[in-house]
């Protein structure tokens, strides 16, 4: 101890060290606290790319079948994705999951990578979840499924089967303008602006009449729809309908005490939810990084509960507001109309994906145990082809009626308040510009006016033309404006007569 404070005497001397005591305390809180808010921005980075990085390698090895390294190069490159050089990450094959970590340091000084390591694991049918708690607890949710079937007879022409006949092209088709017109959709005319292009099917008639295939991806390939998961949630809503176990005017809808009878959020009903005019708060901009969307989807846990959270803005029924938050609400309410969670989680297959023979769909829950309504449903281009075709075969597959009548002319009904009625029930009615993010700027689109649309992220489309008899689906990773659906897949569509 120095002198000069020896010499106090001993109370003083105590009360001058709890002084000096509580000034250090105080000054760390401070710095604690403004280290904190110093770090926060990093953190959440560092959380959002280890997420990004584990659940992308995790559903590319795992459900579409490539290997990490194409995953990895393939999806995960260019410009947007500069700040994941800062991560490490590992595929580990055996036990089906995927990791990755931010590197303090850089990815060379392996001891730095510790910070926000995120975990992905696979589960057989549930595809691939972020672990928030721990692996096991996940892995109990998927205990008894059943894996998923194959393809009962694969031999069979589509959609049957897989068979395809790619000659047998109907009378009144022009097979010179179609060979030309996929030509020209599968090139890549510009090395600096790639389309990207994975699959593109084309189905006239009912069966598949064209098709093409990315270097790297083939017909077998379940690929990520993004918001075209909006339409197949949709489709579950339909189906629950039909069972009579959920209906559009239901209100009261959730658990959580706002949303109860007499709650603030009690008013929303199961319909405006699906024409997304609920009036709740959802930034929908992916460039922001403190959006809604981005929040949920990269960082939530339990993401239809952080939808449902939301500020409820305008009076529902009001006002439409495109949100991926929304339908991620559906996905709650439809969770809610179970009593059984395996129950829930096993309809999608037994209810959509068997009966009408998409065998290589996954739809993906989150930790919560609820389908990522707005954007995890990866399916080959063959069984996107398929839900498109239930929709222009208005619910009916096989001469069996698999939606309720008239389900999906409401679903085609335009929204209320919706721009330019571009929107219906999780189903865009138009191409045209400033949709959103989703849709992209297309001037006057060159498709017919009967023609509606699922459409996700990065290029992704499903056209359901009534007045030809089609439906085309095109997959691919497309950012920016290098795609362009309506002029490239319109001259596929001229090549076929209108229906008589």
């Amino acid at each position: 101890m120095p002198a000069r404070l020896a010499s106090f005497p001993k109370p003083w001397l105590r009360l001058l060290a709890a002084v000096v005591g509580v000034a250090a305390a105080a000054t760390l809180a401070v710095a604690a606290s403004y280290l904190s808010q110093m770090a926060e921005p990093y953190l959440r980075t560092a959380k959002v790319g280890s997420t990004v990085l584990a659940k992308t390698l995790c559903s590319g090895v795992f459900v579409s079948h490539r290997v990490p390294e194409a995953v990895r190069a393939e999806d995960l490159s260019g410009p947007d994705y500069k700040p994941l050089e800062h991560f490490k990450w590992n595929v580990d094959l055996a036990g089906k999951r995927a990791k990755a970590s931010y590197c303090l340091l850089g990815t060379r000084v392996t001891i730095s990578c510790f910070i926000e390591t995120q975990t992905a694991i696979f589960r057989d049918g549930l595809g691939c979840t972020v672990v928030d708690t721990t692996e096991d607890a996940l892995r109990s949710q998927s205990a008894g499924l059943p894996p998923p079937a194959p393809a009962s007879n694969p031999e069979a022409l589509w959609p049957d089967g897989e068979g395809v006949d790619l000659e047998a092209i109907p009378a009144g088709v022009d097979r010179a303008a179609l060979e030309a017109a996929m030509k020209a959709a599968c090139a890549e005319p510009d090395e600096k602006r790639p389309r990207g292009t994975r699959a593109l099917v084309v189905v006239y008639d009912g069966r598949i009449v064209a098709e093409c295939y990315g270097a790297g991806f083939d017909a077998k390939m379940p690929l990520l729809g993004w918001s075209m998961a909006k339409t197949a949630t949709n489709t579950l809503v339909g189906l629950r309908v039909q069972d009579g176990k959920l209906a559009i005017a239901k209100r009261a809808l959730l658990d959580e005490p706002e949303w109860r009878a007499g709650g603030v959020k009690s008013g929303i009903a199961l319909d405006e939810l699906l024409r997304m005019t609920s009036g709740l708060v959802f930034n929908e901009d992916y460039d922001a990084e403190d959006s809604d969307v981005r929040q949920m989807l990269l960082s939530e846990s339990d993401k239809s509960g952080y939808a449902a959270a939301r500020r409820l803005k305008h009076t529902p029924g009001t006002y439409w507001d495109y949100s991926s938050g929304t339908t991620n609400i559906i996905a709650r309410v439809l969770r809610q109309s179970f009593a059984d969670e395996q129950d829930y989680l096993r309809y999608p297959r037994e209810r959509l994906f068997v009966p009408i023979g998409m065998s290589s769909a996954v739809f993906e829950p989150d930790a919560a145990g609820i389908f990522v309504g707005s954007s995890y449903l990866y399916a080959s281009a063959r069984d996107w082809a398929r839900l498109g075709l239930l929709y222009l075969r208005d619910g009916m597959w096989q001469g069996k009626r698999l939606l309720p009548e008239g389900w999906v002319k409401y679903s085609l009904t335009p929204a209320p308040h919706a721009p330019d009625a571009r929107y219906g029930a999780q189903v865009w009615l138009k191409l045209d510009s400033g949709a959103t993010g989703d849709s992209p700027d297309l001037g006057e689109p060159p498709f017919p006016e009967d023609s509606y649309y699922m459409l996700g992220h990065d290029g992704q489309i499903v056209s359901i033309v009534p007045s030809r008899d089609l439906v085309i689906v095109r997959l691919g990773l497309t950012p920016g404006s290098a795609w362009d659906p309506a002029r490239v897949l319109a001259p596929i569509v001229q090549a076929f007569p209108p229906r008589s």
